[in-house]
């Protein structure tokens, strides 16, 4: 079950590094324009989908062990 759950967890990293790659591309759109407070939203996004995936290759190391 190791392996699935490896491949399940590694599946789940790749989608969080897309979904982090698109919030940052829309805030990029919003950075410097009057609605900027959007951008600042999305960034915080971003830091949390990056916090997701470390936690994620945390998990992912404990499952070799």
């Amino acid at each position: 079950m190791r392996a699935s759950d490896r491949a399940e967890l590694a599946t789940l990293r790749s989608q969080l590094e897309e979904l982090t790659q698109r919030c940052e591309t829309v805030a990029v759109r919003y950075r410097d324009t009057p609605d900027s407070a959007i951008a600042s939203e999305l960034e915080a996004t971003e830091r949390d989908l990056i916090a997701a995936q470390r936690a994620l290759d945390r998990a992912r190391a404990l499952l070799r062990d």
